[in-house]
Protein backbone atom coordinates (compact mmCIF):
# COMPACT_ATOMS: atom_id res chain seq x y z
CA UNK A 1 0.00 0.00 0.00
CA UNK A 2 1.44 3.37 -1.01
CA UNK A 3 -0.21 6.50 0.40
CA UNK A 4 -0.29 10.11 -0.77
CA UNK A 5 1.59 9.48 -4.01
CA UNK A 6 5.25 9.93 -3.08
CA UNK A 7 7.70 10.98 -5.78
CA UNK A 8 9.27 7.79 -7.06
CA UNK A 9 12.21 7.78 -9.45
CA UNK A 10 12.90 5.44 -12.35
CA UNK A 11 13.27 1.74 -11.56
CA UNK A 12 11.98 1.86 -7.96
CA UNK A 13 10.83 -1.55 -6.71
CA UNK A 14 8.29 -1.57 -3.87
CA UNK A 15 7.55 -4.73 -1.91
CA UNK A 16 4.13 -5.63 -0.54
CA UNK A 17 2.49 -3.57 2.19
CA UNK A 18 4.92 -0.65 2.01
CA UNK A 19 3.69 2.47 3.83
CA UNK A 20 5.18 5.71 2.55
CA UNK A 21 4.38 8.99 4.32
CA UNK A 22 3.55 12.30 2.68
CA UNK A 23 6.13 14.34 0.75
CA UNK A 24 8.56 11.42 0.53
CA UNK A 25 11.03 11.35 -2.37
CA UNK A 26 12.64 8.10 -3.50
CA UNK A 27 15.24 8.51 -6.26
CA UNK A 28 16.19 6.03 -8.97
CA UNK A 29 16.75 2.29 -8.69
CA UNK A 30 15.83 1.85 -5.05
CA UNK A 31 14.57 -1.50 -3.74
CA UNK A 32 12.20 -1.35 -0.76
CA UNK A 33 11.26 -4.67 0.84
CA UNK A 34 7.93 -5.89 2.17
CA UNK A 35 6.27 -4.26 5.21
CA UNK A 36 8.58 -1.21 5.26
CA UNK A 37 7.40 2.04 6.84
CA UNK A 38 8.87 5.36 5.67
CA UNK A 39 7.92 8.56 7.52
CA UNK A 40 6.86 11.93 6.14
CA UNK A 41 9.32 14.15 4.26
CA UNK A 42 12.05 11.51 4.09
CA UNK A 43 14.44 11.50 1.12
CA UNK A 44 16.06 8.32 -0.17
CA UNK A 45 18.91 8.54 -2.68
CA UNK A 46 19.47 6.37 -5.74
CA UNK A 47 20.63 2.75 -5.56
CA UNK A 48 19.56 2.15 -1.95
CA UNK A 49 18.41 -1.23 -0.65
CA UNK A 50 15.95 -1.18 2.24
CA UNK A 51 15.22 -4.60 3.72
CA UNK A 52 11.83 -5.91 4.73
CA UNK A 53 10.24 -4.75 8.00
CA UNK A 54 12.54 -1.73 8.23
CA UNK A 55 11.14 1.43 9.82
CA UNK A 56 12.46 4.85 8.79
CA UNK A 57 11.23 7.96 10.61
CA UNK A 58 10.19 11.43 9.47
CA UNK A 59 12.50 14.00 7.86
CA UNK A 60 15.35 11.58 7.22
CA UNK A 61 17.94 12.02 4.48
CA UNK A 62 19.38 8.76 3.23
CA UNK A 63 22.04 9.34 0.58
CA UNK A 64 22.85 7.11 -2.43
CA UNK A 65 24.10 3.50 -2.21
CA UNK A 66 22.96 2.91 1.38
CA UNK A 67 22.00 -0.59 2.54
CA UNK A 68 19.55 -0.87 5.42
CA UNK A 69 19.11 -4.52 6.41
CA UNK A 70 15.86 -6.22 7.37
CA UNK A 71 14.07 -4.99 10.51
CA UNK A 72 16.35 -2.00 11.18
CA UNK A 73 14.78 0.90 13.06
CA UNK A 74 15.75 4.46 12.15
CA UNK A 75 14.39 7.43 14.09
CA UNK A 76 13.36 10.91 12.97
CA UNK A 77 15.69 13.52 11.42
CA UNK A 78 18.47 11.03 10.73
CA UNK A 79 21.12 11.67 8.06
CA UNK A 80 22.92 8.67 6.54
CA UNK A 81 25.82 9.44 4.20
CA UNK A 82 26.45 7.62 0.91
CA UNK A 83 27.81 4.08 0.75
CA UNK A 84 26.90 3.28 4.35
CA UNK A 85 25.76 -0.17 5.45
CA UNK A 86 23.58 -1.10 8.40
CA UNK A 87 23.93 -4.82 9.10
CA UNK A 88 21.63 -7.18 10.98
CA UNK A 89 23.39 -10.55 10.88
CA UNK A 90 26.56 -10.88 12.97
CA UNK A 91 27.20 -14.41 11.74
CA UNK A 92 25.90 -14.51 8.16
CA UNK A 93 23.40 -17.22 7.42
CA UNK A 94 22.97 -18.19 11.08
CA UNK A 95 19.23 -17.31 10.96
CA UNK A 96 19.46 -14.98 13.95
CA UNK A 97 18.68 -11.39 13.00
CA UNK A 98 19.79 -8.64 15.39
CA UNK A 99 19.06 -5.32 13.66
CA UNK A 100 20.63 -2.07 14.88
CA UNK A 101 18.58 0.85 16.14
CA UNK A 102 19.39 4.41 15.13
CA UNK A 103 17.63 6.98 17.29
CA UNK A 104 16.42 10.52 16.51
CA UNK A 105 18.79 13.23 15.31
CA UNK A 106 21.72 10.96 14.44
CA UNK A 107 24.23 11.93 11.73
CA UNK A 108 26.08 9.10 9.99
CA UNK A 109 28.90 10.01 7.62
CA UNK A 110 29.66 8.34 4.29
CA UNK A 111 31.10 4.85 4.11
CA UNK A 112 30.09 3.85 7.63
CA UNK A 113 29.44 0.24 8.64
CA UNK A 114 27.16 -0.38 11.62
CA UNK A 115 27.28 -3.91 12.98
CA UNK A 116 24.24 -5.89 14.20
CA UNK A 117 22.55 -5.25 17.55
CA UNK A 118 24.12 -1.77 17.91
CA UNK A 119 22.18 1.20 19.30
CA UNK A 120 23.23 4.61 18.02
CA UNK A 121 21.58 6.85 20.58
CA UNK A 122 19.93 10.22 19.97
CA UNK A 123 21.79 13.20 18.53
CA UNK A 124 25.06 11.32 18.12
CA UNK A 125 27.44 11.55 15.13
CA UNK A 126 29.36 8.76 13.42
CA UNK A 127 32.31 10.04 11.37
CA UNK A 128 32.81 8.97 7.75
CA UNK A 129 34.54 5.65 7.25
CA UNK A 130 33.89 4.40 10.78
CA UNK A 131 32.99 0.85 11.77
CA UNK A 132 30.61 0.86 14.73
CA UNK A 133 31.13 -2.23 16.90
CA UNK A 134 29.72 -0.92 20.20
CA UNK A 135 26.69 1.13 21.23
CA UNK A 136 27.03 4.90 20.85
CA UNK A 137 25.91 7.10 23.77
CA UNK A 138 23.54 10.04 23.28
CA UNK A 139 25.22 13.25 22.05
CA UNK A 140 28.53 11.42 21.39
CA UNK A 141 30.73 11.79 18.31
CA UNK A 142 32.57 8.61 17.35
CA UNK A 143 35.18 7.90 14.68
CA UNK A 144 37.56 5.19 13.56
CA UNK A 145 37.86 1.45 13.10
CA UNK A 146 36.53 0.44 15.52
CA UNK A 147 34.65 3.66 16.28
CA UNK A 148 35.61 5.38 19.54
CA UNK A 149 34.32 8.52 21.21
CA UNK A 150 36.16 11.61 20.02
CA UNK A 151 34.07 14.47 21.45
CA UNK A 152 30.56 15.53 22.41
CA UNK A 153 27.91 16.70 19.98
CA UNK A 154 28.21 20.20 21.47
CA UNK A 155 31.95 20.28 20.69
CA UNK A 156 31.21 18.96 17.21
CA UNK A 157 28.66 21.72 16.54
CA UNK A 158 31.17 24.38 17.67
CA UNK A 159 33.83 22.97 15.32
CA UNK A 160 31.31 22.79 12.49
CA UNK A 161 30.27 26.40 13.04
CA UNK A 162 33.90 27.58 13.06
CA UNK A 163 34.59 25.65 9.86
CA UNK A 164 31.55 27.08 8.09
CA UNK A 165 32.52 30.58 9.17
CA UNK A 166 36.03 30.03 7.75
CA UNK A 167 37.85 30.04 11.12
CA UNK A 168 38.80 26.38 10.88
Amino acid sequence: MVQLKPKLGKGVVLGDNVHVGKDVVVWNYVVIGDDVKIGDKTRIGSFCDIGKNAVIGNNCNIQAHVTISNSCKIGNQVFIGPNSTILNDKFPQCNYIAPPTIRDGVVIGGGVVILPKIVIDKNSVVAAGSVVTKNVAPEAVVAGVPAKKMMTRKEYELKKKAFVEGKK
